[in-house]
């Protein structure tokens, strides 16, 4: 019985290891590196709704190192409190969510399903932006901040889908262009 019961523990703890490490972005993992001084630099680009849509240069001012990441921080109130729901995109995954909302726009958008249907992108953290066929028989596109958490989700109109493909093509420019 000792033997199963440490194996069940054994077992448990590696399953939640690998769960906190895996929502997490390779910018929050180089910002939380120990025994280092980080600089974090948040730069605005815009805003869609709710949503602030921001760079984050985050820098190892030791190792003179630095990362960009794109940052999308919703500020989420409640009856009697406020919290801010925080996403982070890695450079490399800003063009695949860019190139899934193009699809959306240009593929998803004029098809009427016959059917419930959900399309997603999902990054490294959690973030995720899609479109789902609604009650209305049209579709609605979302962003959802953080993963499992109905309060982070954000319901784009038409126009909101177009800008935010605007905010997220200048962001991806200025982390290439490093300035």
């Amino acid at each position: 019985m000792k033997k199963i019961l440490i194996i069940l523990s054994i077992a448990y703890n590696i399953c939640c290891a690998q769960n906190s490490t895996g929502n997490i972005s390779n910018a929050e993992l180089f910002s939380s590196k120990a025994g280092t001084l980080i600089e974090k630099e948040f730069i605005g680009i815009g805003k869609i709704g709710e949503a602030e849509i921001q760079i984050l240069r985050i820098t190892d001012m030791i190792a003179g190192e630095s990362i960009r990441s794109l940052r999308i921080k919703l500020e989420v109130k409640d009856t009697y409190s406020s919290d801010s729901k925080i996403a982070q995109l890695d450079s490399d995954e800003i063009d695949g969510l860019i190139k899934s909302m193009n699809i959306i726009k240009e593929s998803v958008f004029g098809v009427n399903p016959k059917n419930y249907t959900e399309i997603t992108f999902r990054s490294r953290s959690g973030f995720e932006a899609g479109c789902f066929w609604n009650n209305n028989n049209e579709w609605s596109s979302y962003l959802q901040v953080e993963r499992n958490n109905r309060k982070s989700i954000i319901l784009l109109e038409r126009g909101d889908y177009n800008e935010l493909l605007g905010l997220l093509e200048i962001a991806k420019n200025k982390i290439y262009r490093n300035n």
